[in-house]
């Protein structure tokens, strides 16, 4: 009697949560992420959101900004508070006021709605590789390893197989969006890069990106590395100091 090798266990499927106070948009974006194979969860307001997301379990986060009782902005702060897990904004109104003020609460991208489905699948997917993100130290020469496989700048360490961060030896908590980001500047030392080159290489954006997310990303970096390690070069972007 001949017997057949077990089949391999299916891949554990993207758990996403996504909060919308919208009863249309919020079933309309349930269904087209599920059809894309993403395993949905919904709320529809900030405190049941903030409530579904300590029960764990989440790959990613959609938050829509103009939330009943606790709005997408404290959400976030609160999730920042115990988890890096890539989140994702949404707003109506895409003006500055909602952008930055979601990029500054740690989101890591934003949507203006209406906004079709491929595009949120999109923004989706990078954030996603980004979370999963792992330089190849030995087929990228720009990453050249120091000291096996740790980049050293002054006080910042940067372990590039672990992908932790150290300030003066003490461990530094950065979103998958922040540490890209460092990665990097780290691959350039010395060299000044484009937000447009920025965008391209962590956000996966081309030319109609918007820069702001590169700008408040550098911000929240400099807070947590020290405000000299990235120096702005005006007029053209930022030059990361060795």
């Amino acid at each position: 009697m001949s017997s057949s090798a077990p089949s391999p266990a299916a891949p554990h499927p993207v758990r996403v949560l996504l909060v919308e106070d919208d009863d249309l948009m919020r079933r309309s974006f349930a269904v087209a992420l599920e059809r894309y194979g993403y395993e949905v969860a919904v709320a529809a307001d900030g405190l049941a959101g903030l409530e579904a997301f300590r029960e764990g379990g989440f790959d990613l986060l959609i938050l829509d900004v103009m939330l009943p009782g606790l709005d997408g902005i404290g959400l976030c702060r609160r999730v920042r508070e115990s988890s890096l897990v890539p989140v994702l904004m949404m707003s109506a109104r895409g003006d500055g006021l909602d952008v930055v003020a979601g990029l500054e609460a740690g989101a890591d991208d934003y949507v203006v709605k209406p906004v079709d489905t491929y595009v949120l699948v999109a923004r989706i997917r990078s954030l996603l590789r980004r979370a999963t993100y792992t330089p190849a130290i030995s087929t990228a020469p720009e990453l050249p390893a120091e000291q096996g496989e740790l980049l050293t700048f002054g006080e910042l360490s940067i372990d590039t197989s672990g992908l932790e961060v150290f300030v003066s030896g003490a461990p530094v908590a950065l979103t998958p969006t922040e540490l890209k980001l460092l990665l990097a500047f780290a691959a350039h030392p010395g060299v000044v890069l484009e937000r447009h080159t920025l965008l391209r290489d962590v956000w996966e954006y081309g030319w109609d990106g918007d820069s702001r997310v590169v700008d408040l990303c550098v911000q929240r970096l400099r807070k947590k590395l020290g405000r000299d390690r990235i120096e702005t070069v005006r007029g053209f972007g930022y030059k990361f100091r060795r």
